[in-house]
């Protein structure tokens, strides 16, 4: 039975980030660093869940839960596969010129499934290892060839290629068709993405491919407040996991005197504000109780709503807000994860969930999502049966950028995301402060 009532903030806090972290300790290959994309254990390895993994190791370093040692021999283990896995268009690959495919096998790193090399996942991965690159700089030989490793992986990547001779960067390649026909563009996860191929000393995108990117953005009203628009809640923190957005901007956002920081603030407040209005009529629906994101949700085939209005469920898909799509499902990591943009927010929210729905969590960590509003055998409802990693991960480095600043304070001083930041234009705030030596150029 869950001991809310009696935990003090920061102990709830130190509680749900650990058990967030523990994720890795067990579902992680220690020989190859591979990290499965769910706790379900057929599960395979995402190549995302990897990056957060190595992100969320040094904050397990400094709260006391792994030692030095064991994490960067960790890190090392996973950079020291992928750098030394087959690349190439062979079908046993791992990846392509610099890229990794979405899923791997987790005892063998080979490609899993049918799954894409994917530009955006290998950019999540690539934030880890600059991280862990950026963390580990101590005189050991492991640290040392952890920071060799970052640079070898980091340079490797083809940026130019992934543009597929257009503008924006594509979502991805197949070996059997080539290159996926959509593109990052329009207001989404990947400004960390074009920070990164705009900084690469070996095969960097022109800055005309951010304008490109963010040219397309679509504006809204929230209230009196101009609104850079994404539905889904992971879009605005994906990006701010890394990089310390609270006071500088680029000119799409300088324009509308708010910087992308503020924008995840006023998302925020749309989620709440979208739930406590309730348009769809769903179960639990509140200010306090929301996350519209993209997570699993109730089966589309044979699922029993628990009322006589029974919309139509969907399954996995990114739900938002306030346009939708939305069938009652909530990701419950949402408001927590929100908890260096708004604290009371985040934490009256997670309360909230938790006080309501008991039976909520799995083995302490919240599932990948729930749905009062499906018949379940008590008032959660329908209830994923697994975790996601990388909403672990998430909830690791958001709670901690909260509470220390270290992911953001870590990542500030990488020369590789001011060049990039300033390459599409950034400006303001940290990044007009004196650089301290790097760990990794």
């Amino acid at each position: 039975m869950l001991q809310q009532t009696t935990d003090t903030d920061d102990a709830l806090i130190d509680r749900l980030q650990r058990s967030a972290f523990d994720y890795f300790m067990l579902h992680t290959n220690p020989e190859n660093g591979l990290v499965a994309d769910t706790s379900i254990k057929t599960s395979h390895c995402s190549i995302a869940a990897v990056g957060f993994a190595l992100s969320s190791y040094p904050v397990a370093v400094e709260r006391g839960w792994i030692s030095r040692a064991d994490a960067a021999k960790r890190v090392l283990a996973a950079l020291n596969f992928f750098a030394e896995s087959q690349q190439g268009e062979e079908r046993g690959a791992t990846g392509h010129r610099g890229f990794y495919y979405h899923f791997l096998y987790m005892e063998t790193g080979k490609r899993a499934w049918n799954s894409e090399l994917s530009t955006i996942d290998t950019g999540l991965l690539l934030l880890g290892v600059l991280t862990a690159a950026a963390y580990f700089n101590g005189s050991s030989q492991t640290e040392k060839d952890i920071r060799a490793r970052a640079t070898f992986l980091y340079e490797r990547c083809d940026w130019h290629w992934a543009l597929n001779k257009g503008p924006t960067i594509s979502m991805g390649w197949k070996p059997s068709s080539g290159f996926l026909r959509w593109r990052y563009q329009g207001y989404d996860e990947a400004v960390f993405l074009y920070v990164l191929a705009l900084a690469s000393p070996t095969h960097a995108i022109p800055s005309s491919s951010y304008d490109a990117f963010a040219s397309t953005y679509t504006w809204m009203m929230f209230k009196d407040t101009p609104f850079l628009y994404a539905g889904p809640l992971f879009i605005h923190l994906f990006s701010h996991a890394w990089i310390d957005f609270r006071g500088i901007s680029d000119r799409y956002v300088a324009e509308k005197e708010i910087d992308y920081f503020r924008n995840t603030q006023t998302a925020i407040a749309v989620q709440r504000d979208y739930a406590d209005r309730n348009p769809g009529h769903f179960v639990g629906y509140g200010k306090d109780i929301w996350g519209l994101s993209a997570c699993d949700g109730p089966n589309p085939t044979g699922t029993k709503h628990s009322r006589r209005y029974s919309p139509k469920v969907l399954g996995y898909a990114a739900r938002g807000a306030p346009l939708g799509p939305d069938d009652g499902t909530i990701a419950p990591w949402g408001p927590l994860s929100c908890l260096p943009f708004d604290r009371q927010v985040a934490l009256d929210g997670t309360k909230a969930l938790l006080a309501t729905y008991p039976n909520l969590l799995l083995e302490g960590r919240f599932p990948g999502g729930f749905n009062p509003s499906v018949k379940g055998s008590g008032p959660e409802g329908w209830v994923d049966d697994r975790s996601v990693a990388i909403d672990q991960g998430l909830l690791v480095m958001m709670i901690e950028n909260e509470r220390t600043g270290m992911i953001w304070n870590l990542m500030r001083q990488s020369p590789i995301l001011r060049r990039g930041l300033d390459r599409a234009g950034f400006t303001g705030g940290w990044l007009e402060e004196k650089q301290a030596r790097p760990a990794i150029a």
